[in-house]
């Protein structure tokens, strides 16, 4: 599991979310050209794992995970915006297979102009949990 599968399955069990945003047009990774607005897309930014000098059976780790709104027009970009925070910020527990999962909001990216004369901007989360060594 990744923090990606994280934020991931919180946007997708978010009524809210799905009702704006249908499921197929939650990505990770990438999106393709000509893609259906308003898309999220969630990537994984950075990755650290907590250092002990005997190495158990989880290792605590902390990833910087990216939620990129791409919309057709701004009024969308910002209502998008709006969804991701709430279904993803001070969100703790057990989340998509992870134990001790807490997710933190970690910073909103610029107003961007995106492919196709889109709409851009990224929400960043700090997202930690017990992953298996």
């Amino acid at each position: 599991m990744t923090g990606v599968d994280i934020v991931g399955e919180l946007l997708n069990l978010d009524e809210a979310v799905i009702a704006a945003i249908p499921v197929d047009q939650i990505k990770a990774g990438a999106l393709t050209d000509g893609v259906a607005l308003t898309t999220l897309l969630v990537r994984m930014t950075s990755n650290v794992e907590r250092q002990m000098l005997k190495r158990g059976a989880t290792v605590r780790t902390i990833e910087r995970i990216s939620v990129t709104a791409r919309a057709s027009s701004y009024r969308d970009q910002v209502a998008a915006m709006k969804l991701v925070v709430k279904a993803c910020a001070g969100r703790t527990g057990r989340i998509a297979g992870a134990d001790n999962v807490s997710v933190l909001t970690a910073g909103r990216g610029p107003d961007l102009r995106g492919p196709g004369n889109s709409f851009e901007q990224t929400q960043d989360f700090r997202v930690s949990f017990d992953a298996p060594a």
